[in-house]
């Protein structure tokens, strides 16, 4: 009997001795999909999703370009298709007939119109600012004529050229001129579709002015053709030179558009700190050369830099007080509001992912 006991209380103490042992063992800790190392916790798509960029491949577009050359598009799902365009006209009627799922853009009738007949298409980040004292996109002048104009008013009777009315360029002459308290009416205002052409133009002298965006800034003072000027932070210094543009594919695709976002701030980080923080500069610059239409190396060590924000959001006074022009010029079929024009849940996104820049 004791024997019986005996094996019996031997039997307990293994068990209690186990139970023991499992009890102090740690929980096994539920986590999530670590996603990539730069975006932790966010995982890519299910599955890889196409999605089709319009843009022009300059250097504004850096956001979409060095995501493209660093994978990060890829690492959450995304494969980048890249549409060239030349017409921004033509990249806002197919961003609102949902043939282009996002527009590296800037702010244009068109544009605006297409949200006032309730197509969801969206304002959603930044793709260009000037940043003080090294404006990339500004009035220049033939240098032979930059010590006759001294004033914004000595620009009365000129013949100064934009590549588009009833957009940001036609915008952006108009806030030079009202510095010297003109308007486009006091000028010989002349349309000239493409940049290159601007610079034949200024150089044949058959036009004394132009708004002018980099490389051609700096191509043009390397030639002796043209002088930068005043610097738009003088006459325009809240504006918002270009805009990324969601279209209606995405802003019904909030998973997409997230992601797509998210890739975009971090690549608009390494930008900065390549050209501000002087951080993997010239593996950015390869990266540039590679993907976008500037093929030199030394420009871009020559060039006026674009600001990014590298939190990607908008200036938003100045998307309003575009607004507030196009409505003044009767351009609007509808009296659309900033917050109509904006969505900035995207980049919240980002942000929220990333954190803040630092």
């Amino acid at each position: 009997m004791l024997k019986r006991w005996g094996g019996l209380l031997s039997v307990l103490l293994v068990l209690t001795l186990f139970i023991t042992a499992c009890s102090q063992a740690p929980a096994a800790q539920t986590r999530p999909a670590a996603g990539p190392d730069w975006a932790y916790g966010l995982t890519a798509l299910p599955q890889e999703t196409v999605v089709k960029v319009g843009m022009k491949q300059v250097v504004s577009d850096a956001g979409i370009l060095i995501g493209m050359a660093k994978g990060y598009y890829q690492d959450l799902g995304i494969k980048i298709d890249p549409v060239q365009f030349n017409s921004g006209q033509e990249m806002i009627n197919q961003l609102a007939a949902g043939q282009l799922d996002v527009g590296a853009t800037v702010t244009a009738a068109g544009l605006l119109n297409a949200m006032s007949r309730d197509i969801p298409v969206k304002i959603v980040a930044d793709k260009g600012i000037n940043v003080p004292g090294q404006g990339y996109y500004r009035l220049v002048v033939r240098k032979e004529l930059a010590g006759e104009l001294k004033s914004f008013a000595d620009l009365r009777g000129k013949k100064i050229a934009v590549v588009g009315t009833a957009s940001l360029d036609e915008i952006c002459l108009a806030r030079v001129l009202a510095k010297g308290g003109l308007t486009t009416q006091d000028i010989d205002m002349l349309v000239i579709r493409a940049f290159p052409d601007m610079l034949v133009s200024l150089s044949n002298k058959s036009i004394d002015a132009a708004m002018v965006i980099e490389p051609f800034v700096t191509q043009g003072i390397a030639k002796g053709i043209i002088d930068p000027w005043k610097d738009p932070s003088e006459y325009d210094p809240d504006a918002q030179i270009a805009l990324l543009v969601y279209g209606t594919s995405m802003t019904t695709r909030p998973d997409v558009a997230n992601r797509f976002m998210t890739a975009y701030v971090k690549s608009m980080r390494d930008y900065n700190d390549a050209f501000f923080k002087n951080k993997n500069k010239a593996e950015v610059i390869d990266m540039l050369c590679k993907y976008s239409v500037i093929k030199d190396p030394a420009l871009y060590e020559k060039m006026f830099p674009t600001g990014l924000n590298p939190d990607g959001y908008l200036r938003m006074d100045g998307i309003a007080a575009d607004l507030t022009w196009y409505k003044e010029n009767s351009l609007l079929n509808s009296d659309i509001s900033l917050e109509d024009a904006v969505d900035n849940k995207y980049v919240d996104f980002a942000v929220k992912t990333l954190g803040h820049y630092q």
